[in-house]
């Protein structure tokens, strides 16, 4: 099984609006971004579906460490890179 690769040190900021639904990079092959562009498809690694349950600002992990996948729970603080 492939390990997921560290995007970022920090999550990151999104918008959602509630029903809306998205696809996060649980690959961490997507430095851009938060969200699956397809760059997994070399690992056995598959974006989480998820469906916003409100509207507002969010924070999406990066780190790819959480465990509240796709939100930030502050698994990066702990990771020394």
């Amino acid at each position: 099984m492939d390990k997921p690769k560290i995007a970022g040190l920090n999550p990151i900021k999104v918008a959602l609006t509630e029903g809306e639904k998205k696809s996060w990079c649980a690959c961490g092959l997507n430095e851009e971004g938060a969200f699956c562009n397809g760059s997994h498809k070399p690992t056995d690694l598959t974006p989480l579906r998820f469906e916003a349950k409100k509207t507002g600002d969010v924070y999406l992990c990066m780190c790819k460490q959480t465990k509240n996948p796709p939100y930030c729970d502050g698994a990066h603080k702990s990771l020394m890179v």
